[in-house]
């Protein structure tokens, strides 16, 4: 059955994740995190594309993606491959380390775009890894409440629905 085609176009916004090969963890160590991150930086500079969000679990991640003049498919692929090859050579593996394709919605409204964004910051939460979305060290949730720059995300389009930080944290950290 052949692959269904990835709607793109530039600006086109998307809500992409990908697992583990057999629900396999894809992230060790810390040190695999942050490659996963700093490899993002670097596709981000042959392909350059907005993060509105990210989380990085043990055995998948989540991204908020907002793309230029580059298919999103380009973007992952190279990103994907490279830390596949990272992985593989930092824990002597070999094989697949994603779980086929990575997945991707895309985002067509503001209110699916804000309830993205509220989906991944709550992650490790609804996984009962910590207590508050701000203790999770590998997600943006934290770079947002501390207004810290980043060269990889920009909570500026995400934050513009909302009065101020206080009432963003309400809005991912209130229970539904």
């Amino acid at each position: 059955m052949p692959r269904r085609i990835r709607h793109w176009f530039p600006g086109a916004t998307y809500h992409v994740y990908a697992r583990g090969n057999r629900h396999s963890s894809i992230f060790l160590t810390p040190k695999d995190f942050a490659k996963y991150l700093s490899i993002l930086l670097e596709v981000k500079e042959k392909y350059p594309f907005i993060v509105h969000s990210y989380c990085l679990m043990t055995n998948h991640l989540h991204l908020q993606i907002e793309t230029s003049d580059h298919h999103i498919g380009d973007i992952m692929k190279l990103a994907h491959t490279k830390y596949a090859i990272y992985f593989n050579r930092m824990h002597q593996l070999d094989g697949h380390v994603f779980q086929g394709r990575y997945g991707s919605k895309l985002i067509l409204d503001t209110h699916y775009f804000l309830e993205v964004s509220r989906y991944i910051h709550r992650n490790p939460l609804e996984a009962n890894l910590v207590r508050s979305p701000e203790e999770y060290k590998w997600s943006s949730y934290s770079l947002y409440l501390n207004g810290e720059a980043s060269p990889l995300i920009d909570p500026a389009k995400t934050l513009s629905h909302f009065y101020n930080i206080e009432a963003y944290k309400e809005f991912v950290e209130k229970n539904r």
